[in-house]
């Protein structure tokens, strides 16, 4: 008796942990089905011996992600900072962030997604945060209000070549001196 091959959804797949995840995803035979804005406008992050089917949609346009969780099993929600990046827009920001999060669990709610796996950040559950993980707290308690089984994973900086991170680090230590 054979078993379905699991079928996945994955948001973030450009990204540092997405691409990582993918390749993983990939390598033990899961069907993998990756969520980007604009396949349009993708450049290959893949490598040729992965196979992921490429959907285009948008979190914060709700009818675009029907199609995107069709079938699917379990989706992995790796998207943050969907909003501009200045001092001056971080208020819409991030209820960007939660508008995103909304449609993206009643999306999977409709299409009857068993799993969603969400990635957040480190910080106590306490009103002294700061906004950005508040921010990812938010959005960890908004997945988690809907019907799906959700789990949060969270974690601090993860540190590796390509990962901004990383590059941040590399740069301020190539012009300290010596």
């Amino acid at each position: 008796m054979s078993q379905a091959i699991p079928k996945v959804l994955l948001t973030g797949a450009t990204g540092f942990i997405g691409r990582r995840l993918l390749k993983d995803l990939s390598s033990r035979g899961i069907s993998v089905r990756c969520l980007v804005r604009s396949a349009r406008g993708l450049p290959k992050p893949f490598p040729d011996s992965l196979e992921a089917q490429v959907v285009a949609g948008d979190l914060l346009q709700p009818d675009t992600l029907p199609s995107a969780m069709e079938g699917i099993d379990s989706a992995y929600y790796l998207v943050h900072s969907m909003g501009g990046r200045s001092m001056f827009q971080y208020k819409a920001y991030l209820e960007k962030d939660m508008q995103a999060a909304g449609h993206f669990i009643k999306a999977a709610q409709k299409a009857g997604v068993k799993r969603i796996i969400y990635l957040g950040g480190l910080g106590e559950m306490a009103d002294n945060l700061s906004e950005h993980l508040r921010s990812r707290q938010r959005v960890a308690q908004m997945l988690q209000s809907g019907e799906v089984q959700t789990t949060v994973l969270r974690a601090a900086n993860i540190i590796g070549a390509g990962g901004a991170p990383f590059e941040m680090l590399r740069h301020l230590v190539e012009r300290l001196p010596s």
